[in-house]
């Protein structure tokens, strides 16, 4: 591994988040300890409606199918728990379901409405940009719909083709307003999504579908809430910094493997699951390639356009003098999703750990 040379750090660097807890406090926090219980992501979202519903009498759900358990099974139960005035199905339609949750919100509750498959999230995209994220600020701070939670499935599940595959983070990120958050663990889902539910501020909670029963760990059967805009340092390193959200930094995903892989090789990788995309933390991550003085980005959604490239044009500007090698993002193809070619369209193992090499050894 050849020496690397650390230069001064820049000055004036925006300070987006904090966290209240160490990492090891979070841990506590999120496994619950001798109460904690396996969940997957499934069951740990559904935890969290049930408690969110069962501490306020003002959240309620609803969507296409939610009253029977959903498609993905994560409202299962909760219609008969709290009645079918609290947990209903909609219409097919994306647009009326984000207006009426908007409407709710507007009015004092906390409506968490769930857009099928994120795919079909773009007939709604007018109420959520031009209605949800606005609505405090075009009345001067008298209105707000704060309290509004859209749940939504995401990215790929090795079969969905065009339709039940994509990842739609980067199109809402350029909207002031919204908060977008993508977890990519049990825990994480379920802290993240209580804290969504009471946030101020409109959320757009995308739920990486592959990982409703692959993704499974101890979890707090309790409430509790985790910091939006504090990104999960998985594991710390000195060489490079690797930043992925959602499916590929799961316990099996295709960016895991690729740090696992360049591990092997005696690369020591600064690894962060980004979990919150706005706002996303700039902190950790500046902080993390000053130290390695190399960067990776890796996302499901396609390259061009997509919100790795707001983070390599961050830390370009915010680490420029401690770089070693220019960033790289290993994204999705910029074509349509495809079906049988699914795996070479992704941003796969070998692409990401070709990446890793290709930036330590520049």
């Amino acid at each position: 591994m050849k020496s690397v040379v650390r230069r001064l750090a820049p000055r004036g660097i925006m300070r987006q988040t904090r966290n209240c807890m160490t990492p090891a406090e979070e841990k506590d926090v999120k496994d619950g300890g001798a109460d904690g219980v396996v969940m997957n992501l499934f069951t740990a979202i559904n935890s969290a409606l049930d408690c969110a519903m069962e501490k306020d009498p003002k959240v309620c759900l609803f969507g296409e199918d939610v009253n029977f358990g959903g498609v993905f099974r994560c409202s299962v139960g909760l219609a008969n728990k709290y009645g079918k005035d609290r947990v209903f199905n909609t219409p097919l339609s994306e647009q009326g379901i984000a207006g009426f949750a908007i409407g709710m919100a507007v009015m004092g509750h906390k409506p968490v409405a769930e857009i099928q498959f994120a795919d079909y999230i773009f007939p709604a995209f007018d109420q959520i940009v031009n209605e949800a994220a606005k609505y405090r600020f075009r009345s001067g701070g008298q209105f707000n719909c704060g309290g509004l939670t859209i749940r939504s499935p995401c990215m790929a599940v090795g079969h969905g083709g065009l339709y039940h595959s994509q990842s739609v983070e980067a199109y809402f990120a350029h909207c002031a307003g919204l908060k977008i958050i993508v977890p990519s663990t049990p825990a994480d889902a379920k802290g993240l999504l209580l804290s969504c539910i009471d946030d101020p501020d409109p959320c757009l909670f995308l739920e990486p579908k592959i990982l409703y029963r692959t993704a499974e760990e101890k979890v707090n059967k309790g409430s509790f809430k985790l910091p939006i805009g504090k990104a999960r340092k998985i594991q710390d390193g000195t060489d490079i910094t690797v930043i992925g959200w959602g499916t590929p930094v799961s316990d099996n995903g295709a960016l895991t493997k690729a740090v696992k892989r360049a591990e092997a090789d005696g690369i020591s990788v600064d690894f962060i699951d980004l979990r919150t995309i706005v706002p996303w933390d700039v902190e950790m991550v500046v902080e993390s390639v000053q130290k390695t003085g190399r960067l990776v980005v890796s996302h499901e959604a396609s390259l061009t356009g997509g919100f790795g490239a707001e983070i390599v044009a961050t830390i370009t500007q915010e680490c420029f003098l401690s770089l070693e090698a220019p960033p790289t993002r290993v994204c999705g193809l910029d074509t349509p999703f495809p079906l049988v070619h699914e795996n070479l369209w992704l941003p796969n193992e070998m692409k990401s750990y070709d990446a890793i090499k290709k930036a330590v050894n520049y």
